[in-house]
């Protein structure tokens, strides 16, 4: 069975650079065997921010490629925080915070670009609990932040 690490390069994916935090929280804290990591916004493979509002400036296509950047975002944290990504026993809970205006409402659609990208990666271990949401604005502008708890070997 491929590990995480031959999984992500097959689909032609490197992990991103891990960014500092830009204020007073930390980028992951372990507690016990869950690991909880600070939200991960939607970031080009340059480190730009992915900006844009779903239902207005980007299509629900765009939308799933921004959440999969931040989900990619969220295992090269995962991979810091655990020395390997095999030591994620399993991705347990996402919560998708979509840019988007009053009137979309495809917002677990866009969430599948990051469910999708956890469990191509992880296989089993990557399917996980979900909440995806519309909100009015999110930092910098992104188009899709997520936020990722992980059970830790």
């Amino acid at each position: 069975m491929p590990t995480a690490e031959e999984r992500l390069a097959s689909l032609g994916l490197t992990l991103p650079a891990v960014a500092s935090p830009v204020a007073n929280y930390m980028p992951y804290v372990r507690s016990g065997n869950l690991l909880f990591l600070a939200g991960q916004i939607s970031r080009a493979p340059d480190g730009a921010p992915l900006v844009g509002k779903l239902g207005d400036t980007l299509t629900i296509e765009q939308g799933c490629e921004a959440a999969r950047a931040a989900a990619l975002s969220a295992i090269a944290v995962m991979n810091e925080a655990l020395g390997s990504l095999e030591q994620v026993a399993r991705v347990v809970r996402v919560t998708a915070l979509v840019n988007t205006t009053p009137e979309f409402e495809s917002q677990p659609q866009v969430a599948n670009g990051a469910s999708d990208l956890f469990v191509a990666v992880f296989d089993e271990r990557g399917r996980h609990v979900r909440t995806a949401v519309g909100v009015s604005s999110l930092p910098l502008g992104v188009a899709v932040e997520i936020e990722v708890t992980v059970e830790a070997e």
